[in-house]
């Protein structure tokens, strides 16, 4: 059985250059497509790098042994302060 023979289509656009379809209706909420939200409140970078700067604090004085005898319970402790801090800056708008 013979195959058939392919089409040649010419390369290039498929509608002219700077043409809508006609049921085209721009986004009147956004200009990206995205939902535009307001910016985030002055408290969450605040809470953001306080987290952070707290839980290297946390680790630093537990290395140290500073206060207490280093313990592993003060490490985790510290781990989830930073854990926290950067689960903060995923929500910084």
């Amino acid at each position: 059985m013979p195959r058939p023979t392919k089409r040649r289509v010419p390369a290039g656009r498929v509608t002219a250059k700077g043409t809508r379809p006609d049921n085209y209706k721009p986004d009147t909420k956004t200009h990206t497509g995205f939902d535009v939200q307001d910016p985030s409140p002055i408290w969450v970078p605040i809470l953001l790098f306080s987290l952070l700067g707290l839980g290297v604090a946390l680790i630093i004085v537990n290395y140290l042994g500073v206060i207490w005898d280093t313990s592993n319970v003060v490490l985790l402790g510290g781990l989830g302060l930073i854990l926290a801090g950067i689960i903060t800056a995923t929500q910084y708008r």
